[in-house]
């Protein structure tokens, strides 16, 4: 391992590809700074697809909801966000 992904992240990584492969279109969110108390750490992935499925976490739970809202918009629009 190189510190900065763990077996979990990769296995987010590898539905990303599995499910783009399957033709659906993924979003992928990723934990780029933390402070305090974070539950997860930098490098974490959630995947969303188009349909609002989604495997992996960013957070404790409490903000997976408004993360898929946000990479739906993406999807929609095909801007990136930060």
């Amino acid at each position: 391992m190189n510190g900065v992904f763990s077996a979990g992240q990769f296995d987010e990584l590898a539905t990303a590809e599995s499910w783009m492969k399957a033709g659906r279109e993924v979003a992928i969110a990723t934990v780029v700074e933390t402070w305090g108390s974070a539950p997860r750490p930098v490098g974490s992935h959630l995947v969303i697809d188009e349909d609002g499925n989604f495997e992996g976490s960013v957070s404790g739970g409490c903000v997976e909801g408004a993360v898929v809202t946000e990479a739906m918009d993406v999807l929609r629009s095909g801007e990136p966000k930060m």
